[in-house]
């Protein structure tokens, strides 16, 4: 079978992983949101002088997430916490609520969303989309310090 002709791809590209860089990112919510955390990751990659392969986030809590949305409208960012709010409203029932009553909604919302990511670095540049970003969202209402851990996989290559 051939492929459709709307779809095309560019030739494969082969590195060497030799290099392993982490960081720990610590980051100081407003409460209840998103963070935008897109030029951090992209000062990792360049002090790791990523040229090709992958940057993991992973971020060390279970009522915080990670997601890469659009960071063009606002509004997205509205509407994606108005969605996540229905889908796991702070007063359902919930039996785990000894840190309150948006401690087992955060839990939820994480679990439907990610505490990992993972963006190909591609000739020194995050691969990331035009209108794409990388977000933590907070999902407690109070302010809290969250830890992200950073890693390049990959081979490294000259400082941007």
């Amino acid at each position: 079978m051939t492929a459709p002709k709307s779809i095309s791809r560019t030739p494969p590209s082969s590195v060497g992983a030799n290099t392993i860089v982490s960081s720990q990112l610590a980051v100081q919510t407003p409460g209840r949101g998103f963070v935008d955390l897109t030029a951090e990751v992209a000062k990792f990659a360049n002090d790791a002088r990523a040229y090709e392969g992958v940057v993991n986030l992973f971020i060390r809590h279970t009522s915080a997430s990670l997601t890469i949305q659009e960071n063009a409208d606002p509004s997205v960012l509205v509407d994606l916490m108005t969605a996540l709010d229905r889908l796991a409203p702070e007063h359902a029932g919930w039996t785990h609520d000894a840190e309150g009553p948006d401690d087992m909604p955060a839990h939820v919302k994480t679990m439907l969303t990610a505490s990992s990511l993972h963006i190909p670095v591609l000739k020194g540049k995050l691969a990331l989309g035009i209108w794409q970003a990388v977000y933590l969202i907070e999902h407690r209402a109070r302010p809290h310090r969250r830890e992200v851990v950073l890693q390049f996989i990959g081979q490294a290559g000259q400082s941007s």
